[in-house]
């Protein structure tokens, strides 16, 4: 059934497509705490451990969300890790040490680049495509990614 939400299929096609690469960047994102979740080593290891456990929880509640939102808009959300790949703008790192400080500094490094992406978008999908509704979506968005950070930071000397 067609989608009647007062947006166009014209300005839903591209806050679609911008939704599926947060989708995919998050995807991955939340992959890579996986691993670092997994497969994280030191005296640290039980704090690390349940710290990354929570980040990649907060993480499948933004995937989730994401592709629900692409749902609502009309579209299908991307969902094959070779979709999640061709996507993303965030790559995957081969760790010669599972250190906590080196797993911290790559999330960090990608939450941020993530929290850019979407500051970015923003305009373009409130304005230029007259969705306020995920204009808001991504608002929030960036809020939790700004938080996520902050916590990963505050782990750093």
């Amino acid at each position: 059934m067609k989608t009647n939400i007062g947006i166009t299929k014209k300005n839903t096609q591209p806050v679609a497509t911008a939704l599926a690469k947060v989708l995919s960047d998050t995807f991955i994102l939340a992959t890579k705490t996986l691993n670092a979740h997994w497969n994280v080593e030191g005296a640290d290891f039980y704090n690390k451990h349940l710290f990354f456990e929570t980040q990649y929880h907060l993480l499948y509640t933004i995937i989730d969300d994401t592709a629900e939102r692409i749902r609502a808009l009309g579209h299908y959300a991307p969902a094959t890790l070779q979709a999640f790949l061709s996507l993303t703008h965030l790559s995957e790192i081969s760790r010669e040490k599972n250190d906590s400080e080196g797993f911290i500094k790559e999330l960090l490094a990608d939450h941020e680049s993530i929290i850019i992406h979407l500051r970015e978008n923003i305009s373009a999908i409130t304005n230029d495509c007259k969705d306020v509704g995920t204009g808001n979506f991504i608002s929030n968005l960036f809020e939790k990614h700004e938080k996520m950070a902050w916590c990963l930071r505050a782990h750093l000397s």
